[in-house]
């Protein structure tokens, strides 16, 4: 048996499927985001990513301190992307139904993600995450179909609180989890696509780590 069929064979069902999504944004070309901004707007909305790292994840902001410039940057704005969009399902206002909820994260998707994301001047919070995050895929060709997948991993939490089966569970830690491994290597670097199985677990195997050590808060 060739060393490729017997991978093949220890490779479980979950796995094909989560390969197969991951793969698929590589497979499609995007049109070039052209970034409509001054540099002092940018700075700002830049700044703005870092500041939220500082406060919200203290360990991240000091691991990713020891980056490059650029590549510092960019994963603090992935950051803020990733803490805007769980803040939106996580947090609602008050009397907040789910279904507004759900409006909400829509409208951050098509701000963040839409044709205008890079066009954004109004100097709203979530319109300079939108626009650092816009600037960041355009610098390392991050593809925009992993930030849907992570919207859509999220947007989960908000109609689905139980997984019938560990297909299930490890399709959602996709979703919330390789998602962001799989934009990160973007910006850190890869060599080839034989790393992103590998994004992919660890992603998961991160994400179920994270739901057991909440076991005890969230019962």
């Amino acid at each position: 048996m060739s060393l490729s069929a017997l991978e093949s064979n220890l490779t479980h069902s979950w796995e094909h499927r989560l390969f197969a999504l991951a793969h698929e944004p590589l497979e499609h070309s995007e049109p070039p985001l052209s970034i409509q901004a001054d540099e002092e707007t940018l700075a700002r909305a830049y700044e703005h990513c870092i500041a939220m790292t500082r406060v919200h994840s203290k360990t991240f902001y000091l691991a990713s301190a020891l980056m490059p410039p650029a590549k510092r940057r960019a994963v603090r704005a992935l950051y803020a992307f990733c803490r805007v969009t769980d803040d939106l399902v996580d947090h609602p206002g008050p009397d907040e139904s789910t279904d507004e909820r759900l409006e909400r994260l829509e409208g951050w998707r098509l701000r963040a993600l839409g044709h205008h994301a890079a066009e954004t001047r109004s100097g709203s919070a979530h319109d300079l995450v939108a626009l650092a995050w816009a600037d960041a895929r355009a610098r390392f060709g991050i593809p925009t179909r992993y930030a849907h997948q992570l919207i859509d991993g999220v947007a989960q939490d908000l109609h689905k609180a139980r997984y019938a089966t560990f297909d299930e569970l490890a399709e959602y830690s996709y979703g919330v989890a390789s998602t962001v491994g799989l934009m990160s290597m973007h910006i850190t670097g890869f060599q080839g696509r034989k790393a992103i199985p590998y994004a992919v677990k660890v992603g998961v195997a991160l994400q179920l780590t994270n739901i057991l050590r909440d076991v005890g808060e969230d019962w």
